[in-house]
């Protein structure tokens, strides 16, 4: 089997969403695609949505208002399949969503050739203002390559679990502020994660998209800096993990090893 035979494209779209196609398979994670979501405002290029249209699942790792995005996911085919947490499912089917799968911790899926499994998050996902309450999900896609899509979490030991062999993790490296609550990776912890996932690769998500309307000006080193931070992390931590920051609307090709 040669490298192309093997090889998965991502394109971050920003924050967390990121179109992973892999094995003919393509998959969007946590789609937030407008330029403004309540108090955030998008200060990287406007998406290209020529990409949506055959979208073989949506996986959401949370109920978050800025990664269950109601709006974006109404850009798609009100028949595509919506995979995340159990409980959340009630929040989609009132806006016309005919495929919603819930998962639950160690569940697992196919999606065409693809595997899909549900794994802990450290992160508080309910959904405020809504009275939802559901949990939190990472998910690990396993297909010739194998992915880990964390969503939003904090370091845990069982991270070291997740996989026997990931070839590429999403990490979540900041937010959308100045600040992060609980449940967050910053640089130094999402190198630390790197300690105990051990990929081939890792690619730093959840940055430089959304930021307070305001703030951009008072504080612009929080929408490039991160990942930066994080390589440099990276690289003295876990200098056999390759480290690659991918600007949002742009995208990778992963040869298989």
């Amino acid at each position: 089997m040669s490298n192309n035979d093997t090889a998965l494209n991502l394109t971050y779209i920003g924050h967390a969403s990121t179109l992973i196609e892999i094995d003919g398979v393509r998959l969007l994670t946590d789609p937030i695609l407008r330029p403004r979501v309540w108090h955030l405002r998008r200060h990287s290029a406007a998406v290209d949505q020529t990409w949506h249209q055959q979208i073989d699942a949506v996986l959401i790792s949370h109920a978050h208002w800025d990664h269950l995005d109601i709006p974006s996911l109404k850009v798609l085919d009100r028949k595509t399949r919506l995979i995340m947490p159990h409980g959340l499912a009630v929040i989609l089917r009132k806006h016309g969503f005919q495929h919603i799968e819930e998962m639950v911790v160690g569940q697992r899926l196919d999606v065409g050739p693809i595997t899909i499994e549900a794994t802990y998050a450290h992160h508080n996902g309910n959904r405020i203002f809504s009275g939802t309450m559901a949990d939190c999900l990472g998910f690990v896609i396993r297909g010739r390559q194998t992915v880990y899509f964390a969503g939003d979490t904090d370091l845990f030991s069982d991270m070291a679990h997740l996989a026997d062999h990931l070839d590429v993790a999403l990490l979540p490296v900041w937010g959308w502020g100045p600040t992060l609550g609980q449940g967050h990776l910053d640089p130094r912890r999402a190198a630390q994660a790197l300690q105990l996932l051990r990929p081939r690769l890792a690619i730093p998500i959840h940055w430089g998209t959304y930021f307070p309307i305001g703030l951009k000006w008072l504080y612009p080193h929080f929408l490039t800096d991160p990942p930066h931070r994080f390589a440099n992390f990276a690289a003295t931590m876990t200098p056999d993990v390759e480290v690659q920051i991918v600007a949002p609307g742009n995208s990778l090709r992963v040869n298989g090893a």
